[in-house]
């Protein structure tokens, strides 16, 4: 059954993902523009990485309400982590240390969720009920994050399709993951709490490409709003991705839409060659119940050795484990992603499990690279009853981390009997996945006992459809009907100002393409001159355009009289300067014409730039070039 060979990333065919049976969902995360957190009213948007204090926390885990443990909890226990919390006065207060009740639910917050689920006609909840979600990795200090289903259902167009939504829920963020080496993972705390929407699709994706180009609608469609952050980690997304005979596995916390379509096409293949793997244990009779092994201590046998990463971890009173995978020769150097093999599906669980986080930290008999020296292999195989048919992998460090690691290398290897296992996994710069923790079951979620069910009441409903957007993909097609250039329909169907567009074109009767432009064009200039485009307000564009439409100001002074409102934090009348009269024209042509009488023109044809250029000097922004240009003509240019 698993006889396709994948294919090179650029030669996979929407018929190779069908043959494979790709399928991919989203969870896409978006952070809300508000002035609070989610559950205190500490101020959203704070960034820094400076800290008043550190606190260290030790996570453990606790029963769900049925009395069961969820496996990543109890995974992550495993890893006797320090978490330390670098905490500043401005963004953190004692809620978030769970020192302290919540309030209640951010409600500018709710009504801006409420708003984007209108827009995917999704079915709204009459009542919302907290929950708590427990995350044991540290990235929430309380060891749980608060959340809530908002809507349910609901579709995206996609092509000729539409793509179908579960569910829309709001919760809260985590905090910044700043470093994790050995048993010591660092947070920086200043987004922890702010209030973020999480849209999760059914697996209705086929192939890389389509998950990329979904993902990028559900982005829009949110920002679309102009009620959500943008920025670097303002939004995120989990990429789910599973074939033919393999399980959901969800890739965490991709930072960029660009990323996906790789990193979904190694996370298929890796799964299609999992599959390969077990199909060829079971060839050999190795199944989960017939799976065997051995551990060792080979830390005597290696005192001597010349394998510098071992040698220097016994000088340092580390401890050596061997563990024999009966049967696996050939297995650990099966390819199962772009320039990866199935040996680092036992490194990465050794490194995130045990800790044992400098690299190398296995190695193994499979491998042809230069490590043990052959008498010292020979001597490993013969003490621990090794034959040639069977793998050896061997791991260092403490005590603790070492039978820790052996026996993650155990779990791994049996888990290769079955196929795929239920992992969620890290998105690598490199395009391809590793591991981060065994996936979330449903005991890791319980109701929250501090916060009451809140109602969602038909009259909130009404006021927010009163002031509903249009879908972006509605505004492109009639940006299409009136002609809207094309390299302007993306960013202004995406824009805030968008009904502000079509208020110039419907009521002031401006030029689409000159609106257009304003709004989108000349933003993107003043940011190029690192000028805060974001003190930009919509009133502030509405004067303009008035201004304009009064012909008090011209069009060729509009980007300087942005910059302006920049500068001095909003519109103010002082910042417009009376446009140019008909007599000031006439005196200033005048005055450039006397000064050439005494200027030499050696190239006459030059007479129409030196004219137009003196004149512009003195009239700058107060009149517009074509005009200057028309008078002067009918002029001959000065002559």
């Amino acid at each position: 059954m698993y006889d396709f060979e994948f294919k090179t990333f650029e030669e996979m065919t929407p018929g190779d993902y069908a043959r494979v049976g790709f399928m991919s969902g989203l969870e896409v995360h978006q952070q809300l523009l508000t002035n609070h957190k989610l559950f205190c009213r500490c101020p959203a948007g704070l960034y820094s990485k400076d800290y008043d204090a550190e606190i260290l926390r030790h996570m453990r885990p606790t029963l769900s309400e049925l009395g069961e443990y969820d496996g990543t909890a109890l995974m992550e226990f495993k890893t006797k982590k320090d978490i330390i919390y670098r905490i500043h006065h401005d963004t953190v207060c004692t809620y978030e240390m769970d020192d302290t009740p919540p309030f209640q639910i951010n409600e500018q917050a709710l009504d801006i969720a409420l708003e984007i689920a209108l827009m995917t006609k999704s079915k709204i909840v009459d009542e919302m009920h907290i929950a708590r979600k427990q995350y044991l990795d540290g990235s929430i200090p309380t060891g749980f994050q608060r959340t809530a289903i908002v809507s349910v259902g609901g579709a995206i167009p996609y092509k000729t399709r539409e793509i179908r939504l579960i569910q829309m829920s709001i919760e809260e963020d985590s905090c910044r993951e700043a470093s994790d080496v050995g048993h010591k993972r660092v947070y920086i705390a200043d987004r922890l709490g702010m209030p973020l929407i999480e849209t999760v699709t059914y697996p209705d994706m086929k192939t890389p490409f389509e998950v990329a180009e979904v993902n990028d609608i559900i982005r829009r469609l949110s920002r679309c709003t102009g009620k959500v952050r943008t920025g670097v980690g303002a939004g995120r997304e989990d990429v789910n991705v599973s074939v033919t005979g393999g399980t959901r596995i969800e890739i965490k916390g991709v930072p960029s839409i660009k990323r996906i379509p790789l990193l979904t096409y190694n996370e298929a293949m890796r799964q299609w060659n999992l599959l390969r793997i077990r199909e060829e244990l079971h060839k050999r009779g190795i199944t989960q119940d017939s799976f065997g092994y051995r551990i060792d201590d080979i830390t005597k046998l290696l005192r001597k050795t010349y394998y510098q990463p071992i040698s220097k971890a016994i000088e340092e009173g580390m401890f050596v484990k061997c563990v024999t995978l009966r049967g696996f020769k050939g297995i650990l150097t099966r390819k199962t992603q772009t320039d990866t093999y199935f040996s680092k599906e036992f490194s990465d669980r050794v490194r995130v499990i045990a800790c044992l986080t400098t690299l190398p930290n296995i190695i193994h008999s499979d491998s042809a690279e230069n490590t043990l020296s052959t008498s010292e292999g020979l001597k490993i195989r013969k003490t621990v009853g090794a034959t040639d048919d069977d793998t050896l992998v061997i791991v260092w460090g403490n005590q603790q981390d070492s039978e820790m690691g052996a026996n993650e290398i155990v779990i791994r290897a049996r888990e290769a009997t079955i196929g795929v296992p239920s992992e969620t996994r890290q998105a690598l710069r490199d395009g391809t996945t590793g591991f981060e923790r065994i996936l979330p079951g449903p005991d890791r979620m319980y109701p929250d006992t501090d916060l009451p069910p809140k109602k969602v009441t038909k009259e909130r409903l009404d006021t927010i459809r009163s002031g509903l957007i249009k879908p972006y993909w509605e505004y492109e097609k009639w940006f299409e009907e009136i002609s809207v250039p094309k390299d302007l329909r993306r960013d202004l169907s995406g824009s805030k100002f968008v009904r502000l567009f079509d208020k110039c074109i419907k009521e002031m009767k401006l030029e689409s393409k000159f609106a257009g432009m304003v709004l989108i064009q000349y933003p993107k200039r003043l940011k190029r001159k690192k000028l805060d485009t974001d003190l930009l307000s919509e009133n502030d564009f509405l004067k303009v355009f008035e201004l304009y439409k009064e012909n008090k100001i011209v069009k060729d002074s509009i980007l300087a009289l942005l910059e302006k409102i920049i500068s001095n934090n909003g519109y103010s009348n002082e910042l417009i300067a009376e446009p140019c009269s008909t007599k000031e024209l006439e005196d200033v042509y005048k005055s450039v014409k006397d000064e050439l009488k005494g200027i030499k023109i050696i190239k006459e044809e030059k007479r129409e730039k030196i004219v137009m250029g003196k004149m512009m000097n003195h009239l700058r922004l107060r009149i517009n070039g074509n005009e200057v240009y028309e008078y002067v003509k009918s002029r001959n240019f000065g002559r």
